[in-house]
C-alpha cells in the first residue's frame, strides 16, 4: 500500500524547456493516504433527458424490489441492473405540469414562468452542482443537445432563470475539449476577455444608479438580469484564467463528417466525447438533450416521425416503431455506462463509481401530455443500487413524494450541505450510499 505525508495538486505541471508545460492526468500520488482513498478524486454528475419521456409500460418494472424482469426498455441495461435503480411515482407535482411546455421542469422542480422572487430562480439540478465545481475544471459545466435548440427541451437553467444554450456540433465540442489553442491566438483572446469584462464593469455601474429610479416590480427584473450578468462574469474570468494550461491530449479521433451522420451514428460520439471529458477533468457536470432524432429517421429504420409515434393511442404498429427509437436510447446509455467502467481512478474505483449518472425525462407519457410520474434512472455515483424502488402517490395524506427529493440525495453525493432544493422534502428514502 502506497502512503504520503502530502498530495500532489490536481493542477501540478510539468514544466520544461522555455516555460512549456503539460497538465497531469489523476495519479495515484494526488491521493493522500492510501489509494483507496477518495481523498482529491471528484464525484461527477451527468444528466441525460429525452423530451418526449418513454411509453410508462415500456419503462417501469412491474416488480419492486431486486427480483423484478427487465421490461423491453430496461433490456439492453441488463448488465448493468446491479449498477442503477429505477423510480416510480416521482415527479414535480402542480409545479411541472404543461404538457410539453413541462419538460424543461425536469431538472428544475418547477415551470419557468413559476420561478419568480425565488433567490436561485428555477436553477437546474446540474448547475447547482456546477456552482460547486467553480473553477477547478476548465468548464464548470457542459449543456450539450443530439439536435436543434428548443426552449420546452431545455435542461440547464441557471439561478437568474436563464436557459442555458446546449452545443450540438460535435466538431466543436471536440476543439472546445482537445483542440490546442494557436499560440498566436492567445494574445487576441486574452484581451477579449477583458474588453467583456470591462464592459460588464460599466453595465453594473450602469445597473446601479438605475436600480434608485425604478419601481419594485422593475427592481426584480433588473436584479435577475444583472444576476445573469454576474454568471457571465465569473465563467469569463474562469475562461481567461484557463487559456495559459493545455488542454489535455487523448487518443481519439473524430470522424471528419461527424456532424452529417445520422442520429443514430451521431449519438455514440457525444457519448465518446462526454466521458473523455470526465476522465480528462475538463468538466464534472453535464447534461445532454437527445431529443429530435433528425432526417433519414435517424437511420433508426422507423417510417413515422417521432413526434408523431408519441402520441400512438394505443396503437400496436405505433408502440412498436416508438419502443426502436426509445430502446435505442437506453441502449446508448448502457454503453455510456460501459465507457465509465473500463476507466480505472487512484482511489481504487472507476469513473462510473465516481460518476452519478441520471436519465430521465421531464414527460411521463407523452401520449396524454402528462408530466406525472416521470421516468427516472439513476446508474452510479456511490449509491447502493440493484433495486425498482416505488414511491407513495398519496397527495391527500401528505405522502407524495417529488422528484426534486432524488436531486438532495444526488447533490449532497455530490459535496453540497443542503437539505432542500426545489420543492422537495428532504433527501429520498430509501437511496442509501454504497
Amino acid at each position: 500500500m502506497y502512503y504520503q505525508t502530502k498530495p500532489l495538486n490536481r493542477r501540478t505541471f510539468l514544466r520544461g524547456i522555455a516555460g512549456a508545460s503539460l497538465s497531469l492526468p489523476f495519479l495515484d500520488a494526488m491521493v493522500l493516504g492510501s489509494v483507496s482513498s477518495t481523498a482529491l478524486v471528484p464525484t461527477r454528475m451527468v444528466c441525460v433527458g429525452t423530451g418526449l419521456g418513454f411509453v410508462p409500460e415500456l419503462f417501469f418494472p412491474r416488480k419492486t424490489g431486486r427480483s423484478y424482469e427487465l421490461p423491453v426498455l430496461l433490456k439492453p441495461l441488463v448488465r448493468h441492473r446491479n449498477d442503477f435503480s429505477v423510480f416510480s411515482q416521482l415527479d414535480h407535482g402542480t409545479e411541472g405540469v404543461g404538457g410539453h411546455g413541462g419538460v424543461h421542469a425536469y431538472l428544475t422542480g418547477l415551470l419557468s414562468k413559476n420561478s419568480r422572487g425565488l433567490p436561485e430562480a428555477n436553477i437546474s439540478l446540474d448547475q447547482k452542482a456546477a456552482q460547486f465545481v467553480g473553477a477547478q475544471t476548465r468548464f464548470q459545466s457542459l449543456q450539450l443537445a443530439s439536435g436543434g435548440s428548443d426552449a420546452n427541451n431545455t435542461l440547464s437553467w441557471s439561478s437568474a432563470g436563464v436557459a442555458l444554450p446546449q452545443l450540438a456540433n460535435l466538431r466543436m465540442i471536440n476543439s472546445l475539449l482537445f483542440r490546442k489553442t494557436d499560440p498566436s491566438q492567445l494574445g487576441q483572446l486574452k484581451s477579449v476577455y477583458t474588453d467583456q469584462l470591462s464592459i460588464l464593469d460599466l453595465v453594473k455601474t450602469d445597473a446601479d444608479r438605475l436600480m434608485r429610479k425604478v419601481g419594485e416590480r422593475d427592481k426584480e427584473k433588473l436584479d435577475r438580469y444583472f444576476t445573469s450578468v454576474r454568471e457571465v462574469e465569473k465563467k469569463l474570468i474562469q475562461s481567461k484564467e484557463w487559456l495559459d494550461r493545455p488542454k489535455p491530449s487523448v487518443d481519439y479521433q473524430l470522424p471528419p463528417e461527424a456532424d452529417g451522420l445520422t442520429f443514430s451514428e451521431r449519438i455514440p460520439l457525444y457519448y465518446d466525447l462526454m466521458a473523455l471529458a470526465l476522465q480528462t477533468d475538463s468538466t464534472r457536470v453535464i447534461t445532454f438533450a437527445s431529443n429530435d432524432i433528425g432526417h433519414d429517421a435517424g437511420g433508426l429504420g422507423v417510417t413515422r416521425g417521432y413526434h408523431q409515434l408519441t402520441h400512438h393511442g394505443k396503437v400496436e404498429s405505433y408502440i412498436e416503431e416508438l419502443a426502436i427509437i426509445e430502446r435505442f436510447h437506453t441502449t446508448q446509455f448502457s454503453r455510456f455506462l460501459d465507457l465509465l467502467k473500463s476507466v480505472d481512478e487512484p482511489n481504487g474505483k472507476s469513473l462510473f463509481d465516481n460518476t452519478m449518472s441520471l436519465l430521465g425525462s421531464g414527460m411521463g407519457n407523452a401520449s396524454s401530455h402528462s408530466n406525472k410520474n416521470l421516468p427516472l434512472m439513476l446508474a452510479g455515483g456511490g449509491f447502493r443500487h440493484g433495486e425498482h424502488k416505488l414511491y407513495s402517490k398519496d397527495k391527500g395524506r401528505g405522502t407524495e413524494t417529488r422528484a426534486a427529493n432524488l436531486f438532495v440525495s444526488m447533490l449532497q453525493r455530490f459535496g453540497l450541505e443542503i437539505d432542500q432544493f426545489s420543492s422537495s422534502t428532504g433527501t429520498l428514502t430509501g437511496l442509501e450510499v454504497a
